[in-house]
């Protein structure tokens, strides 16, 4: 009895103290110590890098009144190579205490990032029906041979054909990266893919249970597919359940890659992404892509450093390496667009020429066009019963809630066999609609869009039969559900088809300028295409990620301003190719002058809801490569200009000189924040009579340019000198453009115009944007 008593003593102890150990867990979080950059370079030594560390290990243990050993234990990402700063795992008031120590710029608390979740090289002219046009891209660049393209998403799946080696020389010697993964199914090297490393430690403290791995192995698609839409080889024959069928390739697709996986189950650590940009910037990546961000758009300005992607982006620009963004899923709300640093490429979604198209046809005989990647089909001759979801939950299921389709929520007895009317929206993901509806009996789905959605419909791969039909036609299909006891209906198998007028569009879904944040800079920069994008995925789950859908593709297509990100990485890793001169913000500013802004009638690009779309929804427009190769003239930018310009936001001298290494300090006057040298303008506040200066440099042969523009609408607005002569590549020249406002069209908001540069070959197009306040 008393070694009993001995053993239920010494298990309460052990219990008490792990429930003491997880309490003082519970008031810990993850917190980013940012200090700026190292004063070495990416050749610095071991030693130095151990030193750093060490730096780290002292500045926390003088913060915790302790040993370095208790620091070492806090600390789990120590940056050390470009980033200099650690992240750290201790209470809210110690990292209040760590923000007022001399030596650090910010502290910021480590949270979650979201996910941004073939035809479209064809669409922008890299090729036309298989064949290699004589002014392509790809002929100038090599089509990206040894450019090197870090992915920061969710891993990768190494077997996709989109990143054998066949071909390829050797890996280029500058490059330092690896393929890190041990554990069984590790994602192997070869000349194609030439890195592959994860970053979890950020996650493994806050949500442990989405970590399935240490490995870089892709498990949910997302990053096999961004990946291979910016650097995939060629892939004949591929396709998704049959749809758009093709040749799969990426923009660059010679070009090396490296997946970085810092996101884990759609979520991304900000410490762990902090974590991947300083491997990649290490590494000697080209082009980093990013395709996930927040879910809305900073607070405020003093918030700019309060998000790994901004600080990390920074780091990367300032050693000549281009980063691209991905500008949200959060449209077509104005004021939505994250990811909205000046020295990033921020990229909108617009859509391809190409459909998925399915046909509704009704009891009424009334025919209505849908669209969906369905693998099963109904019987062509039959017409199937049809019930509103509303109308078909079980007893305790409100009718909103059915309407949505929940898995659980729909009644089999009134469902089996039915085609059942869903809503399209809400938390519940619309592949998850068609397999609650397929549990619960059902043979078809009609997704209906609502208001808000309009006409904007997209394709997905159903387990089931099913459409996604515009509003107008849901309003229709109602009326119809409600003028008889027994509405029937059909679904048509879906086709794939090409040559779709008006095209592109903007994206419904594409998140939105302007930027609160920095009002002003013009973002997103530019539109790429990102709706039903057919790329390499993962063979780990099906293309619709539901544990129950046992079907797997090679490749997937997927839809959101993620796939559009890695169309622009892929550009800028062919004009890294052709132009290694070139600065990135001279890549930006080439994709941005050439882009287009007409679809394919001629017609100017329009929205999701059949407006006229306008620069908050594009950018500069929609990106036309071939172009971007040869623009004539850049608005250029030196990472000199972007500390002066966070000077101009308030930033001190300290600051600027915490983040360039001692090598910049602020101004006595820091100009306007509307002079930084962008390719588009935009003044926020106008009141009255506004000048802002631009610099154009000259990147083609000597030339004289001639400037004309369209002004805002309720704006005047002058260029001066009107005229500038090139004779020698490199020169550079300045102008001012000066905007007042009319006093009987004040208040109308944001208004639109642009200027245009030519010499009768070249024209270098900006998007002017004013709101006159006064």
């Amino acid at each position: 009895m008393a070694r009993r008593r001995q053993l239920l003593v010494a298990a309460a102890v052990v219990l008490l103290c792990t429930a003491e150990w997880h309490l003082a867990q519970a008031y810990k979080k993850s917190y980013i110590v940012y200090l700026g950059a190292h004063a070495y370079g990416r050749d610095a030594s071991a030693k130095e890098h151990a030193r750093a560390t060490e730096s780290h290990h002292d500045l926390l243990g003088s913060v915790l009144g302790s040993s370095n050993e208790m620091a070492q234990d806090s600390i789990f990402y120590s940056y050390t190579k470009n980033i200099n700063g650690f992240a750290a795992h201790v209470e809210e008031e110690i990292a209040n205490q760590i923000a007022k120590h001399p030596d650090v710029v910010t502290v910021l608390e480590s949270k979650m990032l979201k996910l941004h979740t073939t035809r479209s090289w064809d669409f922008m002219d890299l090729e036309r029906d298989g064949q290699i046009l004589p002014d392509s891209i790809w002929k100038h660049a090599k089509f990206g041979q040894d450019v090197i393209i870090a992915n920061l998403d969710s891993g990768v799946w190494p077997e996709s054909k989109s990143f054998t080696d066949d071909g390829m020389g050797e890996v280029p010697q500058r490059w330092k990266g690896s393929c890190q993964d041990t554990v069984k199914y590790s994602v192997p090297c070869n000349k194609k893919l030439i890195g592959a490393t994860f970053f979890n430690k950020d996650m493994l403290l806050n949500n442990p249970a989405v970590v399935d791995a240490n490995w870089t192995r892709d498990t949910e698609g997302h990053g096999t597919h961004t990946l291979s839409t910016a650097g995939g080889s060629f892939v004949p024959r591929a396709s998704l359940f049959g749809y758009a069928n093709g040749t799969a390739k990426g923009g660059a697709p010679r070009a090396r890659v490296a997946a970085y996986k810092v996101c884990w189950s759609g979520e991304c650590a900000a410490a762990d992404v902090l974590a991947g940009f300083e491997a990649a910037i290490h590494d000697g990546a080209d082009v980093i892509s990013v395709s996930f961000g927040q879910d809305a758009p900073l607070a405020d300005v003093q918030s700019l450093f309060h998000e790994p992607i901004t600080l990390g982006s920074l780091h990367a620009t300032s050693q000549g390496i281009s980063v691209v963004c991905s500008a949200g899923n959060s449209g077509p709300y104005d004021d939505t667009v994250v990811n909205a640093a000046p020295w990033v490429t921020t990229v909108a979604a617009s859509t391809v020429d190409r459909d998925f198209p399915n046909v509704l046809t009704l009891g009424n005989r009334v025919h209505m066009k849908g669209m969906s990647l369905e693998s099963t089909t109904l019987h062509s001759s039959q017409l199937y019963p049809m019930v509103d979801a509303r109308h078909a939950g079980h007893a305790d299921t409100t009718p909103y809630a059915a309407a949505d389709c929940g898995m659980g929520t729909l009644d089999p007895a009134k469902v089996k066999g039915k085609i059942v009317v869903c809503v399209r929206g809400g938390d519940i993901p619309r592949v998850t609609k068609g397999m609650a509806v397929l549990n619960a009996g059902g043979v078809g789905m009609i997704l209906a869009n609502d208001r808000m959605d309009g006409d904007d419909i997209v394709a997905d791969p159903h387990v089931l039969p099913a459409t996604m039909i515009t509003y107008t036609e849901a309003v229709a299909l109602h009326n119809y559900l409600t003028s008889t006891d027994n509405p029937v209906a059909n679904i048509s198998p879906s086709k794939t088809e090409v040559g779709v007028k008006n095209s592109p569009s903007v994206a419904g879904f594409s998140s939105r300028g302007p930027s609160g944040t920095l009002p002003s800079v013009l973002k997103p920069d530019i539109a790429a295409p990102g709706v039903d994008i057919l790329a390499a995925f993962t063979e780990y789950v099906s293309p619709t990620e539901l544990a129950s859908d046992k079907r797997r593709s090679e490749y997937a297509i997927l839809s959101g301003t993620s796939m559009a990100c890695p169309h622009i990485s892929g550009v800028i890793g062919l004009l890294k190719a052709a132009r290694p001169e070139w600065s990135p913000a001279a890549m930006r500013s080439a994709i941005m002058t050439t882009a287009r802004t007409q679809d394919n009638t001629g017609a100017p690009m329009r929205d999701h809801d059949g407006t006229e779309a306008t620069a908050f929804a594009y950018g500069a427009g929609n990106v036309h490569p071939n172009r971007a190769v040869d623009p004539g003239l850049v608005y250029d930018a030196a990472p000199e200009d972007y500390y002066t310009f966070l000077c101009s936001m308030g930033f001190s001298t300290v600051d600027m000189k915490r983040l360039s290494a001692g090598k910049f300090a602020c101004p006595a006057k820091a100009p306007p924040m509307e002079d930084l040298n962008y390719p588009s303008i935009v003044v926020p506040s106008l009141r009255g009579t506004q000048t802002v200066t631009r610099r154009l440099r000259n990147v083609g042969r000597p030339a004289k340019y001639l400037a004309s523009w369209r002004a805002p609408i309720g704006i005047t607005m002058e260029v001066k000198p009107t005229v500038l002569e090139f004779s020698k590549v490199g020169e550079e020249k300045a102008f001012n453009v000066t905007v007042t406002s009319q006093k009987d069209k004040v208040g109308m908001g944001y208004v639109f115009g642009r200027l245009v540069w030519t010499d009768g070959i070249h024209y270098v197009r900006s998007p002017v944007v004013v709101n006159a306040l006064a």
